[in-house]
């Protein structure tokens, strides 16, 4: 369901509705069928809400029908006002998606965006979506941010900080537990038996040798020193200006950058509206859209479902993907 009182209700009608020439697999929302209903209705959309009691029933009515899984908490949303009394059933969606992935009864969980300062306001503890999840997942999970459109895909090392608060986030150990994530999942994910990495430098022209900061020759270099020795194929610290224009991004299957916006200031300037949003290290596959709750266009029939559109196509072929491994000969 994501944030209520976004376009996570707005986006999910509109996928519905073009489920026929999308080509999105059959899903159903964690959400209150009456808000959907309600939300159907302001949009004025004709879409038919059916409220099922198990994931079972969804391949049989996809088609007809939006199914909707109720939730316990009461939701009770005005589209551009979110109010932290929803945060309890926006919490309750999360972990009812990821135990029903852990039952089987879904093949992958797929998030709309949420409003933190919500959740904040009612007690949340965790930064975002990701890391709440790497919580779910329990002991021994590390949590990779991965945003992906076609021909490029982007791993931030550092996520949600301050900017100033990068240089000292950045570690030998940091960067080369990441690296072996993203290689990890890109090859068990995505189908890629040799995948190639790219690596940013944090400073611009990637430290001038230490002329222009030395991250790059005491935490970077040694990490990736580190990652060739395992037999992982990078190449870096590279300058980010550089990295990624068409002829760069030919060279690697992924680009590791050292702060949020070295990754997804390329990433949206090349394909804004189809981003998707993947946790990777993760042992439930887990998507996103690549945007925000859009408040200030939530209920006006506007707001673009593209990005939901990629991020429920990306889910099922990772899903695929994982399955295939698991019953390989």
């Amino acid at each position: 369901m994501g944030e209520p009182s976004g376009i996570g209700p707005d986006i999910s009608l509109a996928v519905w509705r073009r489920r026929a020439d999308s080509g999105v697999p059959c899903f159903f929302l964690l959400a209150c069928p009456a808000l959907v209903r309600q939300r159907a209705a302001l949009l004025g959309l004709d879409v038919p809400v059916e409220e099922i009691s198990s994931p079972a029933e969804v391949a049989g009515m996809f088609q007809r029908a939006l199914p909707v899984l109720p939730l316990q908490r009461p939701v009770d949303a005005v589209p551009g006002a979110p109010a932290a009394a929803n945060a309890g059933a926006v919490i309750e969606a999360i972990e009812t998606a990821v135990s029903l992935y852990g039952q089987d009864l879904a093949s992958a969980v797929v998030t709309n965006p949420i409003q933190k300062a919500s959740l904040y306001a009612a007690g949340f503890p965790h930064p975002g979506h990701t890391e709440f999840l790497e919580t779910l997942a329990g002991a021994g999970s590390q949590a990779v941010m991965m945003l992906a459109v076609p021909g490029l895909r982007v791993v931030p090392v550092t996520v949600h900080r301050a900017l100033a608060s990068v240089p000292g986030a950045l570690s030998v150990d940091l960067i080369v537990r990441t690296a072996r994530i993203v290689a990890a999942a890109l090859r068990r994910d995505f189908g890629i038996e040799a995948p190639r990495l790219a690596v940013a430098g944090l400073n611009p022209h990637a430290g001038e040798a230490g002329t222009l900061g030395r991250e790059e020759v005491d935490i970077i270099a040694p990490a990736l020193a580190v990652l060739r020795a395992e037999g992982i194929d990078l190449f870096g610290p590279a300058p980010a200006d550089t990295l990624f224009h068409p002829e760069a991004r030919a060279r690697y299957d992924a680009a590791l950058c050292m702060y949020h916006d070295q990754a997804l200031i390329p990433l949206k300037t090349i394909d804004f509206h189809n981003g998707v949003n993947v946790t990777l290290g993760l042992p439930f596959v887990r998507t996103s859209p690549d945007h925000g709750t859009a408040l200030d266009i939530a209920g006006k029939g506007t707001a673009d479902p593209r990005s939901l559109v990629a991020a429920l196509k990306l889910a099922h072929d990772i899903a695929g993907a994982r399955h295939r491994v698991r019953n390989a000969p």
